[in-house]
């Protein structure tokens, strides 16, 4: 792994649109996007093309620099080269989350103050607003349509953009909204340069590596480093079109064999638990584990199956955008897995804390990244939990039209807040404990995070989700279980309620007395959760 060494951005013009110039003349004649599955296909000068037949398109719909330009669909080759044409155009992108229901993009639309929304027939009918379709770029209900003809001869020396200014507001990035509420989030160009020197500082990519974009690249984390570092390496990026269920992805990554492998922990969660767990909970493999030389051999083969499901071709996985399963954390260290886990948000478009998988320390979410500075709010940071504040390049400007969230979220000295609860240790691992809006407070005045809670309960082999919600002075954890798992216990719906007694003795056994469960709930549906895989709390508390 090269380390602190820019080797692709070497560029004297220290500007995204530089980089942009520079990857597609570069790269004119190496692939860029593949939807996979499919038998589209764009080359790096195929993109360029393309990106300047939009900017004709956008002149003729009388767009200018610094008008919004929404976006909303499933990750395709489209959508990015939706993206490249609106970013390179001078245009604040307002990227859409494709999960979000027809009358919260109709709202982000207006409230953005979005001039155009490029996106899906799913979609297009069902909004009040100025549509271009994303699958040929023609107009609803009008006549013009992108001119595949123009732009032909288009040669690289030829791909010029206009040069940004670090504090100008380039994407108005909407939250998923796993508290209720989605706020559009001010990225500045200078956040979007420092995560992209962060990944070329920490990831090794090469022009022509193979990569497959699995998250949402609507979500932050699925943009930056599933999505637009790539693009700037000059790398091969194949779009997973379809949702993506462990067999789905599994069989991806295997026909792509991807150099690195970005997930969200419930996709690695899913694949451990119900393609690993059930063999390792065997009898007879049970009693082999036990034997200190045939348990090695037995992790190493696990190892390797599993790093072969992914593909067999990358450097490491990295886990972020959600809190990730003790018990599959700690297997996954054990067999010596590769993998790492990041921290960061929206607000820091969105990287803040990130290790190497090789030195990555176990249960935490690596350590600060160069241009940005972390603290804890506590008075022992290293075992009192306190909330982490940072400061630096990949902070946003504030929140769109919402000043009073702005000044509550960033304080006088630039420090944004970030509600996470964390402690850090003396080598400076970042440790998540929780969120602080959903810390709760026991009897005698304890401190409960109920996600430490709910991370106890999921050791369960039994239940697969919880939420564990406050009802006066007493805990209830709501859990939910799938027909799939109760039929591999042996169990029916009647038979698992029965025995909900005997589960929480067990599990009150591994808490500490004030985060006792006094009764355990079974959901009959699964969670409802974010686009980023994040359980909606605020409709179970």
């Amino acid at each position: 792994m090269i380390k602190g060494i820019s080797r692709a951005f070497n560029t004297s013009d220290p500007s995204v649109m530089s980089m942009m110039e520079q990857t597609l003349a570069n790269n004119w004649n190496r692939w860029a996007y593949t939807d996979y599955g499919t038998d589209t296909s764009y080359t790096y000068g195929d993109v360029a093309k393309m990106i300047a037949r939009l900017h004709q398109l956008f002149r003729q719909l009388g767009l200018e620099p610094g008008n919004k330009i929404a976006l909303c669909e499933r990750n395709c080759a489209h959508w990015a080269i939706a993206f490249h044409a609106a970013f390179s155009y001078g245009a604040v992108v307002v990227p859409i989350l494709a999960d979000f229901s027809i009358e919260q993009i109709q709202n982000i639309y207006n409230h953005s103050e979005s001039k155009l929304i490029i996106c899906g027939h799913k979609y297009a009918d069902k909004l009040q607003a100025r549509v271009l379709h994303i699958s040929n770029f023609s107009m609803k209900d009008q006549p013009l349509a992108i001119d595949m003809s123009a732009y032909a001869d288009l040669q690289p020396s030829q791909v010029k953009y206009f040069r940004e200014k670090p504090d100008n507001l380039a994407l108005l990035s909407y939250t998923s909204g796993s508290t209720g509420r989605s706020k559009g989030v001010m990225l500045p160009y200078r956040s979007i340069l420092s995560n992209m020197h962060f990944a070329d500082e920490a990831l090794d990519f090469h022009a022509g590596d193979k990569t497959l974009a699995v998250l949402p690249m609507a979500h932050m984390y699925g943009f930056a480093f599933d999505f637009l570092f790539e693009f700037l390496i000059g790398c091969h990026v194949h779009f997973l079109t379809k949702t993506p269920s462990p067999q789905v992805v599994i069989k991806a990554f295997q026909d792509i064999k991807p150099v690195i492998v970005i997930v969200v922990p419930l996709i690695l969660e899913k694949i451990v638990r119900n393609k690993i767990f059930p063999i390792l909970h065997k009898p007879h493999i049970r009693f082999l584990t036990s034997i200190p030389l045939l348990r090695q051999a037995i992790y190493r083969t696990i190892r390797n199956k599993l790093y072969n499901a992914l593909g067999g071709n990358f450097y490491e996985c990295i886990i972020g955008g959600a809190a990730f399963n003790k018990e599959v954390e700690d297997f996954l260290h054990l067999i010596k897995f590769p993998y790492t886990v990041g921290y960061g948000m929206t607000e820091c478009g969105p990287i803040i804390g990130y290790e190497d998988w090789s030195v990555f320390k176990k249960g935490s979410c690596g350590k600060t990244v160069s241009r940005m500075e972390v603290k804890i709010l506590s008075p022992d940071p290293q075992n009192i939990p306190g909330e982490i504040i940072t400061k630096g390049a990949n902070v946003m400007l504030g929140y769109y039209k919402n000043e009073q969230e702005t000044l509550e979220a960033i304080d006088e000295a630039g420090w944004l807040h970030t509600g996470d609860l964390a402690t850090m240790d003396s080598d400076g691992n970042i440790f998540i404990r929780g969120r602080k809006k959903n810390m709760l407070l026991g009897s005698n005045g304890q401190n409960i995070y109920p996600e430490e809670i709910e991370d106890t309960i999921t050791t369960h082999s039994i239940f697969e989700e919880s939420v564990v919600v406050q009802r006066g002075e007493k805990l209830t954890a709501l859990v939910y279980v799938s027909e799939s798992t109760l039929e591999q216990h042996g169990l029916t719906t009647h038979a698992l309620e029965q025995n909900l007694s005997h589960y929480k003795r067990q599990l009150n056994t591994l808490l500490p007395s004030f985060a006792h469960l006094s009764a355990i709930e079974v959901q009959k549906e699964e969670f409802e959760k974010t686009p980023k895989k994040n359980i909606k709390r605020y409709l179970y508390t």
